[in-house]
């Protein structure tokens, strides 16, 4: 242990396991340890069930009906990959593809109306969906065609639209689209969780937009991925990254102190023993006194012996409850998977709720997503604290990632993992550079 590394990371959660193989791919010497005995953090994928019940505090055991405990991989934070999304390049990039397996999302769904209704995912779907009257479909038509060709370098394509001023409303207004066709595009296209977006430059939105057609083009049932055996299986393909790379890993390791000299870290005691380093990557739970309080999460696990109605007997969806259909300032998300993704035993349905914290009584504020599921076997609920670190790490060299929010893909923990990465080394982050670096190891043949 008493050794000098270059980056010491603290937890196994994605974000720390992504930032600990880059790093050992840039040739830093890294050292990745967690107090837990298992891979994923905040991140992981519990099992077997009975694992779950304890977690939560629920009496007995899970009941035979459920099958056998060692079928289940249950994510504690439910989020899917966009198909040309950033986490899917970092994946590409790095090849730890090579570990993983993938099934695609059988379909997305908006709430409205008090009924689920599926984001069409082609033209033909578009024009028979009955989320829209048919002068709106031309409509949206064109306003999606014109997201589709928008262009920020080359003019022709703007329509006079400026990407840096027009505001989202604007835009929306010079294609004249309704309340119910807003809601569904910018909740359930662009992916945004509140309606703050409108009074912003229209940009990132036709981004958002434009990262969802593309998604969606590359599979045609939905623009989401997910990998077989759950979500933590993620931090353990990017942990052999790092491994591969001459990353060390030490699970179950208590963190007994961060020994900081003149305000900056110099090394982490555990179990007596200090190893030094030169810069410190972590999540929130290792640095209380460096992070601040910025919201709470309800997260509420559904085991279901059904599919989802209306979701045409799907084994896997997400649904989508734009705020303003529930009166709330923030969307609820209904992430559901199923035994076809060896993630629950046979014939069995994982749906998890999630949405930010708005009142003294979580519970009540998802019920419009618990109606959704109805009848629900068992159901596992949580609520969590989102902390955001107040530490930039610019004089410390201690980099802080930030809790998961509650949407249901990776764009925002990618941006944080950037965020981290340009902080450390001053560089952008580079996709390509990436690719460059790792062929060093792998050939390119590989």
């Amino acid at each position: 242990m008493n050794e000098e590394y270059d980056v010491i990371v603290l937890g196994t959660g994605l974000t720390e396991c992504i930032l600990s193989g880059i790093m050992s791919v840039n040739g830093k010497k890294v050292l990745h340890m967690d107090r837990n005995s298992y891979y994923g953090g905040d991140s992981a994928s519990i099992t077997p069930l009975e694992d779950l019940y304890k977690r939560f505090n629920l009496p007995g055991s899970p009941p035979e009906t459920m099958g056998r405990g060692r079928d289940w991989n249950v994510d504690l934070i439910p989020k899917f990959l966009m198909a040309t999304g950033q986490l899917v390049k970092m994946l590409m990039f790095t090849e730890v593809t090579r570990y993983l397996d993938f099934k695609v999302i059988e379909g997305s769904f908006v709430y409205k109306g008090g009924k689920i209704y599926k984001v069409p995912s082609t033209e033909a779907e578009a024009l028979a969906s009955s989320l829209m009257g048919l002068f709106e479909k031309r409509r949206f038509k064109k306003f999606l065609s014109f997201a589709a060709s928008f262009d920020e370098n080359d003019p022709k394509t703007l329509e006079g639209v400026d990407p840096k001023k027009t505001t989202m409303l604007e835009v929306y207004k010079k294609f004249d689209l309704g309340q119910d066709v807003v809601d569904f595009t910018g909740h359930a296209l662009a992916l945004y969780r509140t309606d703050e977006y409108l009074q912003q430059p229209c940009l990132d939105t036709i981004n958002r937009i434009k990262l969802y057609s593309e998604s969606l083009a590359r599979y045609g049932k939905s623009p989401y991925l997910y990998p077989l055996y759950g979500l933590g299986e993620l931090p353990q393909g990017f942990a052999r990254l790092s491994a591969i790379y001459g990353g060390t890993y030490m699970l179950n390791k208590p963190i007994e102190e961060l020994v900081i000299e003149n305000g900056k870290i110099v090394g982490v005691k555990s179990e007596g023993e200090v190893a030094r380093c030169k810069q410190l990557i972590c999540d929130p739970s290792y640095v209380p006194n460096c992070v601040t309080k910025v919201g709470q999460v309800i997260r509420v696990i559904c085991i279901l012996s059904h599919p989802i109605k209306n979701t045409n007997d799907a084994n896997s969806c997400q649904i989508i409850i734009p705020q303003n259909q529930v009166n709330r300032k923030s969307d609820i998300y209904v992430c559901m998977i199923s035994y076809a993704h060896n993630v629950a035993a046979q014939g069995k349905y994982i749906a998890i709720i999630s949405t930010t914290v708005e009142t003294n009584d979580p519970e009540k504020e998802i019920r419009p997503a618990l109606e959704l599921l109805e009848p629900i076997e068992q159901k596992f609920v949580s609520v969590s604290d989102i902390y955001s670190p107040t530490d930039l790490g610019t004089e410390s060299q201690i980099f802080i990632s930030r809790t998961y929010d509650p949407t249901t893909h990776f764009e925002t923990t990618c941006n944080d993992i950037k965020d981290i990465y340009k902080r450390m080394t001053g560089a952008e982050f580079d996709f390509e550079e990436m690719k460059r670096k790792k062929t060093d190891i792998y050939g390119e043949d590989q």
